[in-house]
């Protein structure tokens, strides 16, 4: 009988046992039940979704006159591709949604997206994924290890890129991320990929090794010529 229904607990399952003239304790009844395989967790959910997968977060910044600029992120996690991003001073629903439908036109939206709580995620937000057929996936309150792969980019441009530099405006801005997407999307390797880019970065045995400086030699890029 537990086999059969899944949703039942003991309590309803000796009910029914009851109904059918057997007479014995509840207790024994949950020793017994059948016991299936766990529910899927978090970490494997991740695992077993990663390539229709995408995360979206918000980060602030404030600018060289103390002006509070957000930004916000949207990752793939199968190549940990950064798709967008976007910059305002008030992140609004409509804003965040017309995000989602520039970063992915047409066929290209993601199954899932993952998301934390942040009330600039509104009703127009959700209605806009349910358009596109994206499945709302929230985590939990207070939860920011649930969506590890944005946050560790969000990390990662802070390390990377604005801890090293003044910010004057949502222009300024806009350029620098624009520059360091472009980096961290062509040429620099993440160990979870076997030391490659988002987008393959072929090997290069022959030619002369040159460098191009990025966001003023912050970084460079190296290629064979």
């Amino acid at each position: 009988m537990s086999r059969a229904n899944h949703l039942w607990g003991a309590p309803h399952i000796h009910g029914e046992l009851l109904k059918l003239g057997f007479t014995l304790a509840q207790s024994t009844v949950a020793r017994y039940m059948y016991r299936g395989p766990p529910s899927q967790g978090r970490r494997a959910f991740l695992t077993n979704h990663i390539d229709g997968i995408a995360a979206i977060d918000l980060f602030v910044l404030p600018t060289i006159t103390f002006r509070l600029l957000y930004c916000l992120v949207i990752l793939r996690h199968g190549r940990r591709l950064w798709v967008s991003f976007g910059v305002t001073t008030n992140p609004t629903a409509e804003w965040i949604s017309r995000q989602i439908t520039e970063a992915f036109p047409w066929d290209s939206a993601p199954r899932y997206l993952i998301r934390d709580r942040d009330t600039a995620y509104g009703a127009v937000f959700g209605e806009r994924l349910r358009a596109m057929g994206i499945r709302d996936r929230p985590i939990a309150p207070r939860s920011p290890w649930q969506n590890p792969y944005v946050e560790r980019l969000i990390g990662t441009i802070r390390r990377e890129c604005l801890d090293h530099v003044i910010v004057f405006g949502q222009a300024h801005l806009r350029r620098i991320l624009r520059q360091y997407a472009g980096y961290y999307n062509g040429s620099r390797i993440h160990r979870s990929l076997d030391k490659d880019a988002p987008f393959h970065r072929a090997i290069e045995r022959i030619g002369v090794i040159k460098s191009q400086p990025v966001l003023g030699g912050l970084h460079h890029q190296y290629c064979r010529i």
